[in-house]
């Protein structure tokens, strides 16, 4: 009997521990980022606002969904994992192989779900550009000239 109630009382802990933890990971990060990386040396186009509280909370998108580190293939990424700058791995200018330039990974992870979920008529985020880019300001309209 004895035993059984260490038991229980370890389990419960242990799945208190991890429940916390999760809490403090959901803590770290902002509801709202903008996406906009200092890589490109001009941005075409203003930067997008980017709601994570709503993606992950709200919406039940996966950590994974969005972040990924590869290796041999296979995305080994873990939620609670160190996110890095997505242009850490992705160039600016070139695609190499199966690993997109940035503006083409940041437009496949992101309007290739939104445009997924359209597809398979679910509610969804914006597919077009202006949707989701904010418009530039004058100083960077001009900068851009």
């Amino acid at each position: 009997m004895r035993k059984r109630i260490f038991f229980l009382s370890g389990v419960i802990l242990c799945i208190a521990l991890f429940a916390g933890g999760g809490i403090l990971i959901a803590i770290d990060v902002p509801d709202e980022m903008i996406i906009k990386d200092d890589a490109f040396e001009k941005h075409k186009k203003g930067p997008v606002k980017l709601t994570h509280k709503k993606h992950n909370v709200d919406y039940k998108i996966a950590c994974t969904d969005c972040h990924h580190v590869y290796k041999e293939g296979k995305n080994i990424y873990k939620e609670g994992d160190p996110v890095q700058r997505c242009s850490a791995c992705h160039d600016v200018k070139e695609s190499e192989g199966k690993k997109k330039k940035l503006m083409l990974a940041f437009h496949k992870n992101c309007q290739g779900c939104h445009r997924e979920l359209k597809k398979a008529n679910k509610k969804t985020g914006p597919t077009k550009c202006n949707d989701c880019h904010e418009k530039k300001s004058e100083e960077e309209t001009a900068a851009l000239k």
